[in-house]
């Protein structure tokens, strides 16, 4: 037996059939909406729950993959994979852009090619989970195949 996240996170995903993002503090507020509102996914955002706000990094990592959910970061010390083993996530996406504008565009294609897109996930892997125990950075040029790490 698990803990009450690992034992719930399976029976949300099944229900949920929404992509399941874990947002890190250094996300702005207003992506965190586009995510929830334009994108539907469904987000955690760190900088909503009073324990998690100043979190290590390794504490988001730890539980973005307990809770099931793909940590969303504009963080590179993530893609450090001896500090951040990638079998060990639930996924991690690691954006990089200009500004807010860009960083949703860049969000939305993500959206269509990993998370709506059968193509852009593995056999056995949940649905709203698509690069569990991956690491993926994109930025403005990126456009439907990311450079895998």
């Amino acid at each position: 037996m698990g803990t009450l996240a690992s034992e719930l996170g399976s029976f949300a995903e099944r229900f949920s059939g929404r992509p399941r993002v874990y947002a890190d503090a250094n996300l702005p507020a207003g992506l965190v909406e586009f995510m929830r509102r334009r994108l539907r996914w469904d987000v955690l955002f760190v900088m909503e729950v009073d324990d998690l706000r100043r979190a290590r990094d390794g504490e988001h990592y730890r539980l973005a993959r307990q809770l099931r959910r793909t940590l969303v970061t504009l963080d590179r010390d993530y893609l450090d994979d001896a500090r951040f083993p990638p079998e060990e996530s639930g996924g991690v996406l690691v954006i990089w852009g200009p500004d807010e504008r860009a960083l949703a565009k860049i969000l939305r294609r993500v959206d269509r090619a990993m998370f709506r897109s059968p193509a852009g996930q593995h056999p056995n892997e949940p649905a709203g989970l698509p690069l569990i125990g991956r690491k993926v950075m994109v930025n403005p040029d990126w456009h439907a195949h990311p450079r895998r790490r």
